[in-house]
């Protein structure tokens, strides 16, 4: 009998020694490359995370001089840079910034579409026609959206994180992944690996290593409005968790709202406890 529980036991530690170590490597194959990405530090994560306002404008900073060149957010309209919980810029800011832009509109009075100077109403708009015209700029890809990018490409922890993710609340896999991904670049591929001509190499790329965007940013490319220091760094981390809050403009709310519930049920579970009490103190059982 002991040597049976004994190799059960066996049997169980080699299963989750297995488990383990396929569930690393899945991390690192949806990360590419190998190389899982950091986790790094977000005032947005955890159950009680809020979006740092002047972090979300520096990366609208490094999205609107950078980034927009290349990528649209067709879910993200400019009135959404004055609302709460974002980089909340003035009505009128957001106004001004939406002016420089020129969005289709019509059709007029003789049945033509027209360009107008885009309103708060309108969503950011793409920097090409169509997709084509975006291939024929990018290598034959077309750029991603922005919208929702920091949740579609989180990559999978796999067995066991994702369990630990439960109770921890991890939810900013993908700012870490776009963080990492634009410090993944380099100049040399290591040993064995092979870049296609056109393509770049990047060691956390999922899908990669081989990506078709060059690396967009560095040190020094933009100054600051607010003085932060301009480096990839701070370049990377701001921009990522400008994306998470374009991917989740509400989040702020949603987290508020969330605490007063649990606290709420909190309070009226100790009640009902304490209702029950008094009720069934005195009966016989």
């Amino acid at each position: 009998m002991k040597n049976r529980i004994l190799s059960v036991l066996g049997g169980a530690l080699a299963i989750a020694g297995i488990t383990l170590v396929l569930g690393t490597s899945n991390v690192a194959l949806a990360s590419g490359g190998g190389h899982s990405p950091a986790k790094q530090s977000w005032s947005f994560a955890g159950p009680f995370g809020q979006y740092d306002k002047a972090q979300l404008r520096r990366g609208f900073q490094v999205f609107k001089e950078i980034c927009a060149a290349c990528h649209g957010m067709k879910y993200v309209a400019f009135r959404n840079l004055a609302q709460p919980g974002g980089p909340e810029f003035t009505e009128d800011e957001a106004k001004a910034i939406a002016a420089e832009y020129s969005v289709v509109d019509g059709p007029n009075a003789d049945g033509e579409m027209f360009d107008r100077p885009a309103k708060l109403s309108d969503r950011w708009p793409s920097p090409f026609p169509n997709d084509e015209s975006a291939k024929v700029a990018n290598n034959g890809a077309v750029p991603p959206d922005f919208s929702l990018l920091a949740k579609a490409r989180a990559p999978e922890r796999g067995f066991p994180w994702f369990v630990f993710d439960i109770f921890t609340t991890y939810q900013e896999n993908g700012p870490d992944y776009i963080y990492a991904l634009l410090h993944g670049y380099h100049d040399e591929p290591p040993h064995g690996i092979e870049i296609p001509d056109g393509l770049f190499y990047n060691e956390v790329f999922v899908g990669g290593p081989a990506i078709a965007m060059v690396k967009p940013i560095d040190d020094g490319m933009i100054e600051y409005a607010d003085g932060t220091e301009p480096t990839l760094d701070n370049y990377s981390r701001d921009v990522a968790a400008f994306m998470m809050w374009a991917a989740e403009p509400s989040l702020n709310t949603r987290k508020r709202t969330g605490t007063a519930v649990i606290l709420y049920l909190i309070v009226l579970g100790a009640l009902v406890y304490l209702a029950k009490r008094r009720v069934w103190s005195s009966v016989d059982h």
